[in-house]
């Protein structure tokens, strides 16, 4: 097999960046990040150059495959290095580093629940650590090649070809789908049918049904249906200890619902291989505009009153005057607003939106021939990931991370998160920070702040020390949103990287205790070790 060879099915990846390997930025955005680039660094970068698999070095196995295995196990060199990171910042800066400490040893792609226990048992036999793989879209280190040292290998379980949707009941608005289906084949397969499942993370294009269940991925609707959670009907998992079906059922008060327990188990617990989940008619009706304030206190005041007044927003993203200049949008606190329905025109309720923005100040701006700032906003966050291509070769620390809190403690929240992110970036990289802010989420009782923040983590092209930088801010900023109330991530997952936090947002005895349903479904300890809760030998 060349260095290329992959038991793969999909476009051939970008193994260090985001994207597809063919896609690239125009010359125009490459000028325009190189613009704001230098406005952190006037002296310039120094580029490390993009890294080539041939310049990775990976070590033999260790371990016998299984005949019963063979087909479904590769070792290529592609292989091992689009399944040993997720697409954090860090991810991007140890592949330009050429660092791979613990490369996944082999990639498992299974076609269906028996090549899966099949693989479970040879692990558990062999002390083989596994770790679950959608899309590999993790920014939180949810699907690192890693273990704490207990394990002879490392399997890297890539679900791309439990790709079905197996049935739709129309009558009821539902469908069951493997959980290895990509946000594109789903919607692809739903679309005849005239439904959706109207789930579209920043990340659609590139994960999974599955992996959006695993983490309680954040869609789409900006109110209401957030959480991936609200269209899970039922849920199949595959665990080392058997297969887990949950009862298909609109809702239940039976006990503990044991569609909760699994979904944000961030593979902990098993594979997801099947869900029934809801879905909608296909909108007909869409309204939207953008609404600029002079403040960002009257901006979220106008938040909080649409998010009180039952009017469900699809969009009802807030930017910050941060936020607005880096997105292209202005340079004051800018609301992006829309309204969709697959019933009726939207009018009434986007002019109610509107009225209440104007009560706290807002200006509805005006539409061009080429959009208005929704368009633009919107443009360049689907864009967003694509540009660390470019910026983490740098050495620019490009960076975010998402919490939620309460209304009447956003303010002090706000101004504390950024003071403190603020001085650990001037601390560690010796310039004032650039941060800026967006609402992803809003909910009558408070946002969901999502913070980007901008560093020089060098200039003379050491990117060990950019990572270095990187760790510390990252740390200071895991301390700040939960030490302030916050919660460490409202839709990004625990993984890895959040984990510090986690276990002081979580009560000990809840940690404990799904420890012990961990122990009970994975009794080896072979599922994704070191994500969420301690591993065995820990």
């Amino acid at each position: 097999m060349s260095l290329g060879d992959t038991l793969s099915h999909r476009p051939r990846l970008r193994f260090w960046g985001w994207g597809n390997d063919d896609e690239r930025l125009t010359p125009d955005e490459e000028q325009h990040l190189l613009e704001r680039a230098k406005l952190l660094s006037p002296a310039g970068f120094k580029p490390t150059p993009p890294p080539r698999v041939e310049e990775f070095d990976f070590p033999e196995a260790g371990v016998k495959i299984p005949k019963n295995l063979a087909t479904i196990i590769s070792t290529t060199p592609y292989d091992r290095l689009t399944h040993a990171y997720g697409k954090s910042w860090a991810d991007g800066a140890r592949m330009c580093l050429r660092q791979l400490p613990s490369q996944p040893l082999l990639v498992a792609f299974p076609r269906d629940e028996q090549q899966i226990s099949d693989v479970f048992e040879w692990a558990e036999r062999e002390k083989i650590a596994v770790i679950p793989f959608g899309g590999g879209t993790s920014v939180c280190g949810g699907v690192e090649a890693t273990s704490s040292g207990q394990h002879s290998a490392i399997i890297s379980m890539d679900l791309q070809y439990l790709n079905n949707v197996i049935e739709i009941d129309a009558l009821s608005r539902a469908a069951r789908i493997q959980g290895g289906i990509f946000g594109p084949e789903l919607e692809d397969h739903l679309r005849p049918h005239g439904l959706t499942l109207r789930h579209f993370p920043q990340s659609f294009q590139f994960s999974t049904l599955g992996g959006w269940i695993a983490t309680r991925s954040g869609g789409h609707y900006a109110t209401v249906y957030t959480h991936i959670d609200e269209f899970v009907e039922s849920l199949r998992v595959l665990t080392p200890a058997g297969a887990l079906q949950t009862t298909r059922l609109p809702g239940s008060g039976a006990g503990p619902d044991p569609n909760r327990l699994l979904i944000g188990s961030e593979g902990n617990f098993g594979v997801i291989t099947e869900a029934w989940m809801r879905l909608q008619e296909r909108p007909k009706f869409r309204a939207s505009t953008s609404v600029a304030f002079s403040d960002l206190k009257s901006a979220c005041e106008a938040v909080r009153a649409i998010s009180q007044a039952a009017l469900f927003p699809a969009n009802c993203r807030l930017l910050d005057a941060a936020e607005a200049f880096s997105s292209g949008v202005g340079t004051s606190p800018m609301l992006v607003l829309g309204f969709e329905s697959a019933d009726h025109e939207l009018d009434a309720w986007l002019n109610r939106a509107l009225e209440l923005c104007a009560d706290h100040g807002g200006t509805e701006t005006k539409r061009s021939a080429t959009g208005d700032a929704s368009d633009t906003w919107r443009n360049a966050f689907l864009r967003m990931p694509y540009y660390r291509n470019f910026l983490t070769p740098l050495g620019l620390i490009a960076d975010t991370f998402e919490t939620a809190i309460t209304w009447d403690r956003f303010d002090d929240f706000y101004a504390g998160v950024k003071e403190r992110v603020g001085k650990a970036v001037e601390n560690s990289c010796g310039h004032p920070a650039l941060i800026s802010c967006r609402f992803t989420h809003v909910y009558p009782d408070g946002p969901a702040p999502y913070f980007t923040f901008y560093a020089v983590g060098t200039n003379v092209g050491d990117m060990a020390s950019a990572l270095a930088r990187w760790r510390d801010i990252k740390t200071a900023a895991n301390e700040a949103v939960v030490s302030l109330g916050g919660t460490c991530t409202h839709h990004h997952a625990v993984g890895r990287d959040h984990r510090s936090a986690y276990e002081k947002e979580a009560p000990g005895l809840l940690r404990s205790a799904l420890s012990d349903v961990k122990k009970r479904l994975d009794p080896q300890g072979i599922m994704n070790p070191g994500v969420l809760i301690e591993s065995m030998g820990e």
